[in-house]
């Protein structure tokens, strides 16, 4: 077991739209991440996602309408729902997701990338 500081762990993280695995949850993925700029209009067939801001302000596109979470908020995106995540300015996100989760769902592009640990932790922490 170990404790993970989250601006520490967001420290480590170089890239936007690359998300880090800080730990396993059952069959599931705490992933970290920082957006900025705009992402892929996407669905997951099998997965729902969860989102929560830590830091920054996050709105999700959606077909009925966008979410705009603030830090301390989160939304889960149900399984074969169409969404875009949209950074203005840098946004931290967790996202607890199932390994099986692709970042771009149903679409295969060059921001289609796999999830790594986060520098530090070792397969198997959280």
């Amino acid at each position: 077991m170990n404790t993970i500081h989250l601006a520490s762990a967001f420290s480590k993280i170089p890239d936007y739209w690359h998300p880090r695995i800080a730990g396993e949850l059952n069959d599931s993925y705490v992933k970290l991440v920082k957006l900025k700029g705009e992402f892929v209009l996407h669905h997951h067939e099998l997965e729902d996602e969860l989102f929560l801001v830590i830091a920054g302000t996050l709105v999700i596109q959606t077909r009925s309408g966008d979410l705009i979470l603030h830090p301390g908020e989160f939304a889960i995106i149900p399984r074969g729902v169409e969404h875009r995540p949209i950074a203005e300015d840098e946004v931290h996100i967790l996202l607890i997701e199932p390994k099986t989760t692709v970042n771009t769902g149903n679409v295969e592009n060059e921001r289609t990338v796999q999830a790594d640990w986060l520098d530090g932790l070792e397969h198997g922490a959280g």
